[in-house]
Order: C-alpha cells, then structure tokens, then sequence
C-alpha cells in the first residue's frame, strides 16, 4: 500500500507551488490538486519532478491520498472561491480534519469560517503567508490563526517551511483565535504600504529636490543598509535604482507612475476607522497610491498650475542625513500605528495576540522584514501593556532625535512643492499623540452648539455631560439623552 501524503495543497499557481516544493524540501510528502487537472500533470512533470509530490485528480482523490486527520491547506484567490472549496471538500472530510486558508482572505470571513466549520466539526485555520514567490519557496512569514485545536497538527509543517531568524527561531507561531492570523497579515500588508510609500517619498526629495543622480541615490540607498534602516524593501530599492534598461538608461525612471494595489492596505484603513484608531500614515499611503492613478488628471492639472518643485539648496550631505533620519522616524510611527491597531482587535475580539511574538513572525521571510523588528520584540517583552511603541526607550530615543531634521524635511518638501503625505502625516500624528492638550474643546463646543451633542467640563469628573443653550434659543434638552 502506497505511502500517504502528509499535507495537500489546493492550488498550482505560482505560491502554491512554490510552498509544496518548499514542503518537499523539508520532509513532507505532499498531494497537489488543482481544479484544473491538467495543471497537476504539468506540474508534476515540471517544477515537481524528481521529487515526492502526489498528484490529485478530483478532491475525492485529494482526501483519499492524505493521512488522518487530514490537512488541506487552500492556496487559491480570496472570497468566495474559497467558500466554493470548502463547501466542495466537506463531502469527502471526516470530524477532526483541517482546512488551512493561506490566501488573502478578510478576516471577518476566516471569523465566520472558524465558527461554522467547527460545528461541522473541521478545524479550520486562517494563516497570512508573506514573502511573495521567493518567500513561498525558501521561506516565508506565516501567520497562522483559528481553532487552536489544529495548531499541534500543523505546527511542524508550517513552522518547518518558514522563514528562520538568525538565531534560527521559525518566522512562524500560533497569532490567536478565529480572524486573528488574516488581521495580523491585513495589519502586516498596511504597514508594508506604508513603507513603500516612505521610501517613494524619500526618493523623490532626493531625485526632484536635491537633483541627485540614480548612481548617487543607489549609493545613499546602499549606505542605508547599513545603518537601522536596514531592511528588505531598502535593499530592493537599491537594486531598482541601479538597474538599466537596454539602452543604459535606469528602467525605474520609464516605469508609469501609478500604483496599482490589491485591497489589503485599503482593509487596514476601513478597520481603523471602525476600531477608531488613527492609522494616519497607512491610511495615506493607500490615498497617496489612488491619487496616482489619475494620471491624466495629474498632467492636466500640472499644466493648470504651472507646477515646479523649487531646488532644495545647502549641504546635500546635510539633507540626506535629514531624509535618512525622517525616514526612519516616519517608519516607527507606522510599525507604532499597526501595532496599536492589532492591540484593539485583539482587545475586541479577546484573541490574547502576543506582539512581540507578532512582530518576531515579521523578522525573516516577509516584505516589511527589518532590522529594528527584533527592537520591536524587545520593547514587548519589556513591557507587554505597551500602548505606544514609541514610548519604549529605544524607540522614544531615535524619535526624539529624529525630530529637527523630520521637521526640516518635512517643512522644506512643503516649501518645494514635493507631496509628502506619510512622512506628514507621522509627524502630525506624533505632535497630537504627544500633546497634553488639543483643540478638540473647541471641537466639542461646536458640536454643541449644532447638534445639542453635550460635551464633558475639565473642572469636573468625566463621565458628566452638559449642555448649553448658547443662543438662549436652542433649549437644554441634548441630542444624547433625549429619547423619544
């Protein structure tokens, strides 16, 4: 009797592929299938030969070849595809069977796909995986989440194929119940849309405001790997800046200037404002990649404003040790802003998430791997009640010393006319967190005057509300206790 397979995988697109050979690498005998059946055979007879992959030619076949309880891990587009699977696959699995769900999916879908699987009796998982191709294939970042009881089953699997730190620690570790691992990989690919778009507008003061060269820029980008910047969209930036098309000429500057993007960013921003945190940063950058697909209506208005960017005079050196440390500044506060977005679900929807532990899964393997993560792990264990990154000592440390030349930066780039909407916006988003006292009592008193909304006194204890009648007309019954 043949051997059977220790794990399938649904889905022969390049990710899924690329995680069965990883799989392969390490010991484990996998089963492929795919809706497409002639996609097994290829595969099977391409990137998989040689090795002891089993192909799968209907999901009968898939659970016929799997060892109990079985493990079946979904490597197919997000939605209703996956629902269609499921709904597919429970015909041909038994109580105590697994169902991993490694794409994209929203996390309010892997909520409900815990709870109605369980009462079938499957265990279901939903595990954000990132590292693109290259990480699918030798290791990437894997955020597993659901119903724990599936947890010791998958464990050697995932956290074997996973990215290593240095230390040799698996990129990989259980985030917590239901949604909890897809949140954690929304919040990762928010943060990721963040630090591009730093990057980007780090780029563009060099380039349009200091009027560097693209050798100068893949110098300074390369310097920058060197120093707490260190990081893995720095290094491929500084690959991309040096990187010449045919004719000598760098490809980067012939590339169109719109950003496309996939939703994921746009998901962290929608969470945010339902949990009322400010994610000011990432928010702005999915603004900032809309805002460049209107190309059309970006030249035409050029055009009407006759617009310039104003060289950037004085020491170049002096300015790019400027860019380099509002870069960095600016990359706490979005780590900072995530992370206090993962505080609140985990708080909301009592999934007991271990940040530091999250911010270890993002060491290796993923986009927004960096240095300072094994920081971020740090200032965790420290202290786990840790509201705001930025008060940990060493966070705190580089902000403050950051902030004259984040200030400079920032104000001359508005002065020039280069946008900077996320380096902006951390700033101004540092200046509120760290105020004592905002405007908002104007705000309130607004609120009030409009909309009877009542407002709290700082000369009593909050929690009580009053109302005046500023006009002498408007009444004293406030819109907040009035009860029809």
């Amino acid at each position: 009797m043949s051997v059977k397979g220790d794990i399938g995988v649904i889905g022969l697109a390049v990710m899924g592929q690329n995680l069965i050979l990883n799989m392969n690498d390490h010991g484990f005998k996998v089963v492929a299938f795919n809706r497409t059946t002639s996609k097994v055979d290829e595969f099977l007879q391409g990137a998989a030969k040689g090795t002891n992959v089993i192909g799968a030619y209907s999901l009968e076949d898939l659970a016929v070849k799997l060892e109990k309880p079985r493990k079946i891990m979904l490597m197919v587009r997000a939605g209703e595809v996956v629902d269609q699977f499921i709904d597919a696959l429970l015909p041909h699995l038994e109580a105590g069977d697994i169902i991993i769900d490694g794409g994209n999916s929203n996390y309010p879908d892997s909520n409900r796909r815990v709870k109605a699987l369980a009462e079938k009796g499957i265990r279901f998982v939903g595990t954000g995986v990132s590292g693109g191709e290259e990480g699918a294939r030798r290791g990437p970042s894997i955020m597993p989440g659901g119903n724990e009881e599936a947890w010791p089953y998958v464990k050697p699997i995932l956290q074997a194929i996973a990215a290593k730190t240095d230390k040799g620690e698996p990129c990989c570790d259980w985030v917590g119940k239901e949604g909890a691992g897809h949140f954690v990989k929304m919040v990762h690919n928010g943060i990721e849309y963040g630090d591009m778009q730093l990057i980007c507008e780090a780029y563009q003061f060099l380039k349009e405001g200091l009027g560097l060269s693209y050798a100068e820029m893949q110098r300074i980008f390369a310097d920058w790997k060197n120093t707490e910047l260190d990081s893995y969209l720095i290094d491929i930036t500084t690959d991309i800046l040096g990187y010449q098309d045919s004719d000598g000429q760098p490809l980067v500057e012939k590339i169109l200037d719109t950003a496309g993007q996939k939703g994921t960013g746009k998901w962290t921003g929608i969470n945010a404002l339902d949990f009322g945190i400010p994610l000011t940063l990432i928010t702005e950058a999915v603004f900032a990649r809309c805002v460049s697909a209107f190309k059309e209506q970006r030249t035409d208005a050029a055009k009407l404003f006759n617009k310039t960017i104003a060289p950037i005079e004085g020491d170049k050196q002096v300015w790019i040790e400027a860019v380099r440390k509002a870069l960095l500044a600016s990359k706490i506060i979005s780590y900072a802003q995530g992370f206090m977005l993962i505080r609140e679900a985990s708080e909301h929807f009592n999934w007991n998430i271990n940040y530091g532990a999250t911010a270890l899964l993002w060491r290796e393997g993923c986009i927004i791997r960096s240095r300072f993560l094994g920081n971020i792990r740090d200032a965790y264990q420290t202290d786990p009640n840790l509201v705001f990154l930025g008060s940990d000592p060493y966070f705190k440390n580089i902000l403050e010393n950051a902030l004259p030349d984040w200030r400079k930066v920032v104000a001359k780039s508005v002065e020039a006319g280069i946008p900077m909407p996320c380096m902006a916006s951390a700033i101004t988003f540092l200046d509120g967190y760290t105020s004592a006292r905002l405007p908002a009592n104007l705000l309130q008193a607004q609120r009030d005057y409009f909309g009877a909304h009542t407002y709290e006194r700082t000369d009593k204890p909050r929690g009580e509300f009053f109302h005046t009648n500023w006009t002498g007309r408007g009444g004293n019954t406030a819109s907040t206790t009035y009860e029809v």
